[in-house]
Formats: structure tokens, C-alpha cells, sequence
């Protein structure tokens, strides 16, 4: 018997305690124990988790007007400049920007001690923060500096809006070269000394929905801690460097998600304040999204395990600063979470920047909000462009 299913249909059965929710983990066990059909037939909402670092995320503040009124031409929030080109009295801070004193990597590698992922966790956290303006004055606006405190309960309005989040799938970073680098993807030793990773593989949620067929425009998700929703397709938004068929997901990005949600419903333990050595400050961010089983196929993904899911494996060393295409191969979050993988022939010991056990207590946590009835599902207002859309990655071209 085909299983065909409505948002209006799950959502009924959501609002009268009668859904059946369970995790992207929890999905395969089932699958695994009755077959693909009967899981189908039987759950209503997967529900999946990341947590891990994210470079771009944000968050635009309303500070609130002062006496006298000021146009707030700079802004410092506990000295980590904010973006003021936006209104009189808006900001937005950015999860990668460094306090002014920073050395950056001046005394190579810097440690990035405190930038704009860290003013956002003090934010949410409710601890005060150094705010400084200054301004160049008119007539409706006549002040020119202001040093004070705030908290985020004293600000007009505060949204996390993150223009790429959640990418699909990324690289398992190793280091050919003969020297230690020191990047996004961590502390990566020369020779093949480790291989860093962060994907959450079978619980990762655009893995479980690579077609985008239930995640679109609007569609509400767990984000830092409270309720966030879908604005947009990410940047770097390319979905057509998804292979969805044939043996496993073999791919590299793939897609990503813009996300929005109001800053003060979310928590310090979802929004953290992360350093990398030598490379800079970001936002590690916890997302959980519910994936309706509106059809057998949506099952079908959402079934699929870490040894059907794969990663290109990518020299960090030479190749990707170079822009190199290309890869040494392909490996399953199966043989990533062992620990250890072969690279050229060498056994290579693996390390996470996502953390598995945040991504399932996100999965969990979503999936007992729906099962409360404190959360129903949202149907996109519109679809994101999906791997059949054929989007194309363009670079910046020499003059």
C-alpha cells in the first residue's frame, strides 16, 4: 500500500498527542526491523540535529534610542566592531569579526580569543556587554558617543538571522604538505598525521532530505535553542554537487539554509563562542529540523545510514587554498566515526568539529516538542532549488 501523507494530516494527528515522532537514528533501526514500507506507514516526522561551528551566522540588534537621539555611525559591542550601515540605532554583529586589539595572527598561529560568535553567546547567556557608539551628528540626531552596558532584555529587538548554515555535507580535511597548518577545519598535521570531519552524517538534516522536498521557505526548526525557520536558501547554495544516486551520497557541499529565529528565546548552550587556532573566532550553532514522512521516497532518504553517506577527502594542505579541483576519494561516516580511515594507503585517525552527542540530544529534544504537542510542522511557502536545478559555483575572476 502506497503512503501518501499531508502537513494538514500530520499536524492533526501532532495537535491530538497521536504522532508517531522518532529521530533519524531511530528510523533506521525501524527500517532496519519491518522494512521501508511499514516504517512509512507508520511514522509521521524524522526528526535530525548538527551541532558545529558556522561561520555565517549573525545577528541584528535594536539597540534602542538614547537621550538625545544618536546615529550610530561605528559600534563596538564589547569591543568586536558591528555593522551600523543598516538604521539609526542597527547593528549587526558578525560571528567571525575579532575584537579591534586582536593581533590576529600577527604571532602566528593567533589564538582569536573573543570575536563576534563569543559577544552572542554573552548576549543569550544575559551577561552584561560593553556597548560604544560613536556618531557625526544632525539635526534629528544630534549626539555623538555613548559608553554604556546592556543585556539582551534591554534591547528593542535582537534576530539571529545566519545567511549559511547547515551545509549539506563537507570535506574530510588531511594535510599532505610537510608543515602543520592551521584552518577552518581545525589543526591539520603534515604527512597525513590526522583527518578532521564535521558532518553528522545519518542524523546531518539536508543528508536525510537531499531533494529538498519537505525543506523550503518557512519551514520551522529548532535554531540555538528556541524556534528558528528557513529564510532562504543559504549562500554558497549548491545543491547540484549532490550525487544522490547510485551507491551512497557521494558529494561534496551541497546545500545550505539562511536562518532566522528571535535571539532572546535561544540559549548559550546551542549559540557557543568558538576559537580556532590560527585561523579566527566563529558561532558553533545547534539546528535540529523535523522531516515529515510524506512519502515512501522522503522515508527512504531519511532511512539512509552513515555507511550509505560519504565525504570527499580534500588536501588542505595545497589543493584547497590553491582552489584545485579534485579529491583523494571518497569515505562513509561509517569508517569517519571508527576513528580511523586509509588515505594513500596510510591509516589515518579521525576527529569530529561536530559533536554526535549534541546532534542527538537536538534530535531528541525536537523530536519531544512535537510529541507535546508544543510544535507543528510548517509547509515551505517555497521550495529551495534543489539538486535537478543544475546551480552553478562561480569564482571571483582576475581583472
Amino acid at each position: 500500500m502506497s503512503v501518501e501523507k499531508t502537513y494538514a494530516e500530520i499536524n492533526a494527528k501532532i495537535k491530538s498527542g497521536k504522532a508517531v515522532v522518532v529521530t533519524a537514528e531511530e528510523l533506521i533501526a525501524l527500517v532496519e526491523e519491518k522494512g521501508l514500507s511499514k516504517a512509512a506507514q507508520e511514522v509521521d516526522v524524522v526528526t535530525t540535529g548538527t551541532f558545529a561551528p558556522m561561520c555565517s551566522s549573525g545577528a541584528f540588534l535594536s539597540l534602542g534610542h538614547t537621550t538625545p537621539r544618536m546615529k550610530m555611525q561605528k559600534v563596538w559591542l564589547n569591543g568586536v566592531s558591528a555593522y551600523t550601515g543598516i538604521a539609526a540605532v542597527d547593528a549587526y554583529i558578525g560571528a567571525t569579526e575579532m575584537h579591534e586589539d586582536d593581533p590576529l595572527n600577527s604571532h602566528y598561529p593567533g589564538e582569536f580569543r573573543y570575536g563576534g560568535g563569543h559577544v552572542i553567546q554573552d548576549l543569550v547567556a544575559r551577561k552584561p556587554v560593553k556597548l560604544k557608539a560613536l556618531g557625526y551628528g544632525t539635526d534629528c540626531y544630534p549626539r555623538r558617543n555613548l559608553e554604556t552596558t546592556i543585556t539582551l532584555d534591554e534591547i528593542n529587538e535582537a534576530i539571529l538571522f545566519n545567511p549559511r548554515n547547515c551545509y549539506q555535507n563537507y570535506n574530510c580535511a588531511v594535510n599532505l604538505t610537510d608543515r602543520t597548518i592551521y584552518t577552518y577545519m581545525g589543526m591539520i598535521k603534515p604527512h597525513l598525521g590526522n583527518a578532521n570531519f564535521s558532518t553528522s552524517g545519518q542524523l546531518s538534516p539536508l543528508l536525510k532530505d537531499p531533494h529538498f522536498n519537505t525543506i523550503g521557505v518557512g519551514t520551522k526548526i529548532f535554531l540555538g535553542g528556541g524556534i528558528g525557520y528557513v529564510a532562504w536558501n543559504g549562500t554558497q547554495h549548491f545543491p547540484s554537487m549532490m550525487n544522490v544516486e547510485g551507491k551512497g551520497q557521494r558529494s561534496s557541499a551541497g546545500g545550505t539554509l539562511a536562518l532566522t529565529g528571535d535571539l532572546k528565546q535561544m540559549s548559550p548552550r546551542w549559540l557557543v563562542g568558538t576559537s580556532y587556532l590560527g585561523y579566527g573566532a566563529t558561532l558553533s550553532v545547534g539546528i535540529g529540523i523535523p522531516i515529515p514522512i510524506l512519502n515512501e521516497e522522503i522515508a527512504r532518504y531519511a532511512a539512509l545510514k552513515d555507511e550509505e553517506l560519504y565525504a570527499p577527502i580534500v588536501d588542505y594542505g595545497e589543493a584547497y587554498p590553491s582552489f584545485t579541483p579534485g579529491n583523494l576519494g571518497y569515505v562513509s561516516y561509517a569508517e569517519l566515526k571508527s576513528g580511523k580511515i586509509k588515505v594513500n594507503g596510510k591509516e589515518v585517525l579521525t576527529a569530529p568539529l561536530s559533536s554526535m552527542p549534541r546532534a542527538r540530544e537536538i534530535a531528541s529534544t525536537l523530536k519531544g516538542w512535537i510529541q507535546k504537542g508544543d510544535f507543528q510542522l510548517t509547509e515551505p511557502v517555497k521550495t529551495l532549488p534543489s539538486p535537478t536545478d543544475g546551480f552553478i559555483a562561480h569564482s571571483i575572476k582576475e581583472a
